[in-house]
Order: C-alpha cells, then structure tokens, then sequence
C-alpha cells in the first residue's frame, strides 16, 4: 500500500514539473569590446632589505613544533 501511494506521488510530481510553461525567451545584451595590443611595463627599483633565516638542517621549525609533549606522553606507575 506504501509504495503504491509513493508511485503514484512521484507521478504526479512528475505530471506537475512537465506541465509548467517555460517557452520565455531571455534576450542578452551582448558587448563588443577591442583586443588590446600595447602592453606597457613599469618596474619599480627600489631598495628593500630582506632578511632570510637560514636553517642547519631541513624543516627545523616544523620538526621542533611537532615534536611537543604532552602530560598523556609521561610514563605512569601501575
């Protein structure tokens, strides 16, 4: 009785959605815009200062931070 009623639901549904008018047609204003040809470069010199920190071995920063521990890490006594 249950799939019978959600059969004929879903065909209604169905009939519903197929019914519906959408013959209306959208017209789109189109630009027409140009290619540009000239491509111009500017460089600015300015002098900056960096700095860059220079690590003894590879990942440094990132082993030491995942290298943590914790109170769970500590050894118990049973």
């Amino acid at each position: 009785m249950k799939t019978i009623i959600a059969t004929i639901f879903i065909i209604f549904l169905s009939f519903t959605a197929q019914a519906q008018n959408t013959t209306e047609e959208v017209k789109v204003e189109t630009i027409e815009m140009t290619i540009v040809t000239e491509t111009t470069y500017e460089l600015n010199v300015e002098a900056k200062t960096e700095v860059a920190r220079l690590y003894k071995f590879k990942n440094s920063r990132i082993k030491r931070d995942l290298n943590f521990l914790t109170k769970a890490n500590k050894p118990k006594m049973a």
